[in-house]
């Protein structure tokens, strides 16, 4: 009778689990598809406070009625634009003057010098925030399709942030469902069960709305700021670490099924046993996460608490809401491959790891040396990888409608027509800075922003705006606004008029603002890095009451890392021809393939110690290896293929993160984890666990007779 009491107490248990998360999964389950309703993707905003490009943005509304963002419609006829187009453009620009949102009047179209070309530049009023996107559309639809030879785009800063907006509003839908049926398929593929795989795909799901209620909350609360990179992130990472938690549950649980009678007995003490590991995964990826908070730009920051946020919610569903609909399922969630109560020892049931264990019995110096090595040599790639801000006709995977108007306006004007760098200086000292200005190499042209002046030349003889005894100056580039040419030309230009005597010269613009966001990113490389892997030790070393572990542990993954980076540098540039990568790209690759690949080796460790405990040393070294392999490897392939995912979406840099970690994880779980960790472990035996008493336990005869 109390065997049938506590049966039904523990199904009664599971079904009030289940039926609340259900609950919570109804009430979440829409601000899922609200996220892109709270998400920013102005990156002038994330600029930290004390940049020079953020001061020149606070001078520079001073100087306006109305702070604007300029979207640039260029004409193109390789034959010569003829009256007609000169009248089309005219009339267009009429008509662009009528949109809500477009600063009127617009001043005429400005012809090219070889007359091959016109431009419209067209002021969007700045407090429209991402209706910019909207006045852009309605900008495109007035301009009209290419037509007898004339070809018509819309470019410059607001097209560009249309573009990018465009690509983020799709982020919901097309990544949401390759992500789910990436993992559905895998599940399938490892269970080879039509029902075992609904479990941890609806505990992710469930994971992913219950973070999307404190994303969205946060958000609309202005407490964090997230963007589309962010809310792409999110996604994958919910879905691709639950999954890893699911898979690692799950063949605790399977193992246990094979020693307990019931279901509830074996989950109590599969959840112990994996429940450890699990958590300290979790907190190791959160903890590192958070460090983002360090990072001086406020969409690193974002990036920080929306996925620690992420992980959080995974980690107290698969804890709760799976471990009660397993309990549910029982032995039939398995079916057709049902384990039974037979006591069967797990490790004999991993015939492949079984014999990879061995091999790394037998050679296991060699088998470290080697991996070593060649993980050395893939880091030579690094020499190609070279950081740089990508261009605006760098930065898609697809040529849009700005990145072909920009290509235009570089044919046929200075490139840098229509985002001009803005100086502000003192009055005093305007013609002295301006004529400094005029002599860095890549300034086209330099001219004071007279009263009245909204865009284009300004009326001769117009005297200059005074605003607070400051003047301000236009300096349009000769390079485009994006490239690293022009970049070069801000630090040249910066450096120039700050050394005019009395001028408190402040440089902005469009390019100044990818300048200070290039340098920031690699102040943040530099102070968040080191805090990361001194956080990760001190997870490690307290995880496995050890100082030698940890360290090999983070010198393996550190080296997997700067692998990753040279094999995709090859990737990048042999393979997809991306010029190079976003100035944030290393620091996310580190950051994630550090915090995910550690997942790993803490899986097999804690296993591995559990095993030492019993067995001795290197015994526990090959049964850990043994019993987890399969899952582990799984769990890496998971979550490799659900970051790929991320290659659905046409933007450079996010293609760039996803390759990364794919082939990050992909090294961390076959070589890595597979042969150079159990290969070191087991090369110095006990003292990998040093200065704890498992380092001093009493030698097993394997390890007596190694040691002789």
């Amino acid at each position: 009778m109390a065997g049938g009491r506590g049966r039904w107490t523990a199904t009664l248990i599971a079904v009030a689990v289940v039926l609340g998360w259900l609950v919570v999964g109804g009430i979440a389950g829409p601000y899922s598809g609200k996220l892109g309703e709270v998400a920013t993707n102005d990156n002038a905003s994330f600029l930290p406070t004390d940049a020079e490009a953020t001061r020149a943005q606070e001078l520079a509304a001073g100087f306006v009625d109305e702070p604007t963002t300029p979207a640039l419609v260029v004409y193109e006829r390789p034959a010569g634009i003829t009256e007609a187009d000169t009248q089309r453009a005219t009339a267009d620009a009429a008509r662009f003057a009528q949109v809500p949102g477009v600063v009127g009047p617009l001043p005429p179209p400005i012809p090219s010098q070889d007359g091959q070309a016109l431009q419209v530049v067209v002021p969007i009023d700045d407090s429209e925030g991402e209706e910019i996107s909207r006045v852009v559309d309605e900008l495109r639809a007035i301009a009209g399709d290419d037509r007898d030879g004339l070809t018509v785009d819309v470019a410059g800063p607001a097209g560009l942030l249309a573009d990018l907006i465009e690509v983020f509003t799709a982020i919901d839908g097309p990544l949401l469902l390759v992500t789910l049926v990436v993992v559905l398929v895998i599940l399938l593929v490892v269970y080879r069960s039509p029902v075992l795989w609904i479990f941890p795909l609806l505990a992710a799901g469930t994971s992913y709305a219950l973070a999307s209620v404190f994303v969205y909350l946060l958000a609309r609360d202005d407490v964090i700021k997230l963007n589309g990179q962010a809310q792409g992130i999110l996604t994958v990472l919910v879905f691709g670490a639950g999954t890893d938690y699911a898979l690692l549950l799950i063949a605790r649980y399977r193992e246990e099924l094979h020693r307990h009678e019931r279901p509830w007995d074996a989950m109590r003490t599969a959840w112990k046993g994996a429940a450890p590991a699990i958590v300290a995964s979790g907190a190791t990826v959160i903890v590192s996460l958070l460090c983002l908070l360090l990072s001086s730009l406020n969409s690193n920051r974002a990036l920080g608490p929306v996925a620690a946020i992420g992980i959080a919610a995974t980690l107290l569903v698969m804890l709760t809401f799976l471990p009660a609909l397993l309990v549910l399922g029982g032995r039939w969630a398995f079916w057709p491959r049902r384990p039974e109560a037979d006591r069967a020892d797990p490790h004999t049931e991993h015939g492949i790891w079984s014999r990879i264990a061995r091999f790394v019995a037998r050679r296991a110096r060699p088998v470290w040396i080697v991996t070593t090595v060649a993980l050395a040599l893939l880091t030579v790639g690094v020499t190609q990888l070279g950081a740089t801000t990508l261009g605006q006709s760098d930065l898609f995977t697809e040529r849009t409608d700005s990145v072909a108007g920009q290509e235009v306006i570089a044919r046929h004007y200075p490139a840098g027509t229509g985002s001009p760098a803005t100086i502000f200086t003192r009055q005093e000292t305007a013609q002295e800075v301006a004529r400094v200005a005029q002599g860095v190499p890549g300034v086209a042209a330099v001219r004071p922003v007279g009263q009245g002046d909204r865009t284009g030349p300004p009326a001769p003889d117009t005297p200059p705006k005074v605003v607070d005894g400051r003047v301000q100056l236009e300096a349009t580039l000769a390079d485009p606004p994006d490239s690293d040419g022009a970049e070069r030309t801000i630090r040249d230009l910066r450096e120039a008029v700050h050394r005019v005597p009395g001028s408190d010269s402040v440089v902005g613009g469009f390019t100044a603002i990818n300048v200070d966001t290039s340098d920031a990113s690699t102040r943040d490389r530099n102070v968040i890095i080191p805090v990361v892997l001194v956080v990760i030790a001190v997870i490690l070393a307290l995880l496995l009451r050890a100082l030698v572990a940890p360290v090999l542990l983070i010198a393996t993954v550190v080296l997997s890392f700067l692998a990753t980076l040279g094999l995709c540098a090859l990737i990048f540039r042999y393979l997809f021809g991306f010029p190079g990568v976003d100035a944030s790209f290393p620091l996310f690759a580190f950051v994630f393939l550090v915090a995910l690949g550690i997942d790993y080796n803490i899986f097999l460790m804690s296993r591995v110690r559990e095993e030492s405990v019993r067995r001795g040393t290197r015994p526990g070294v090959l049964a850990g290896l043994a019993v987890t392999g399969g899952v582990i490897t799984s769990a890496g392939i998971v979550l490799a293929a659900t970051f790929s995912a991320l290659a659905v979406l046409p933007l450079v840099v996010l293609v760039e993160l996803g390759v990364a970690v794919a082939v990050g994880v992909l090294l961390d779980t076959i070589v890595v984890r597979s042969l150079l960790v159990p290969a070191l472990a087991y090369d110095i035996g006990p003292k990998v666990w040093w200065p704890s008493r498992l380092s001093r336990a009493a030698r097993t005869p394997t390890e007596a007779g190694d040691a002789r």
